[in-house]
């Protein structure tokens, strides 16, 4: 998974569990429809046992010890099973949990030919919550940026024709436990884990560009309808797992 919404209408698209005030930020948040490395997304996080709340995040964590305030490591996710032991997520896995909250999210159906882009959403249509990684990148100068990760593992859920791999979702009262600390193993995580049921369509490969922000990428299209939209013709070269 590399690219993301955020686009909640109101405080009806949460399921119960979160705290109204975490709720009612959420729906009054920026919409967006195209997020990808290097943006900017809500993400719910606690810091030394506050009550948690909700900030805009860099998408791609940013190591403490990096030297810049940017990584040439591919962090924008983190695999549940690795992230404890990597020197890149360590820190955070033992002390910054955070939740990315999700409209849905856009995944390349590597089955055609050439391949296309499918948004992946609950049937239900409300939001999906997914269990991540914070840290604070902090220089000399006092420059601070904050900066998530996404935690991914198998899923069979995900429908097909998609490879099942992507973001570990979580109910509301699990996604509070995982920001105060309770849920501190792969293992633990991955058994409270859940997958609502998911559907899957095909969208625009206007997706792939990220000065696209609109509702109109959320809209379902048809791979063999050609490119009303305005893309070109493409044959998938140059597709990478920044578009997975």
């Amino acid at each position: 998974m590399r690219r993301f919404a955020q686009a909640f209408v109101d405080m009806d698209a949460f399921a119960p569990g979160l705290p109204d005030h975490l709720v009612l930020a959420l729906a009054s948040a920026v919409q967006r429809y195209n997020i990808g490395k290097g943006c900017q997304a809500a993400v719910l996080f606690a810091t030394d046992g506050d009550d948690p709340s909700i900030t805009d995040m860099h998408w791609g964590l940013v190591p403490r010890w990096s030297k810049e305030p940017s990584t040439p490591y591919t962090t924008v996710t983190a695999r549940l099973a690795k992230a404890p032991a990597s020197r890149l997520f360590t820190s955070a896995w033992q002390h910054r949990h955070c939740i990315v909250p999700m409209t849905g999210y856009y995944k390349w159906d590597r089955e055609r030919k050439p391949p296309w882009p499918m948004f992946v959403q609950r049937q239900d249509g409300r939001a999906l919550l997914a269990a991540g990684l914070w840290e604070r990148w902090q220089d000399e100068a006092g420059q601070v940026l904050d900066s998530f990760t996404v935690l991914t593992d198998a899923n069979r859920d995900i429908p097909a024709p998609l490879s099942q791999d992507g973001p570990l979702f979580v109910a509301p009262q699990v996604a509070m436990d995982w920001l105060n600390g309770t849920i501190n193993t792969p293992a633990a995580l991955k058994a409270r884990a859940r997958t609502d049921a998911l559907e899957a369509h095909y969208v625009s490969k206007a997706v792939r560009d990220l000065k696209r922000d609109d509702y109109t990428l959320l809209e379902p299209t048809s791979p063999d309808e050609g490119h009303a939209d305005g893309t070109v013709a493409w044959d998938g070269d140059g597709l990478d797992e920044d578009e997975d």
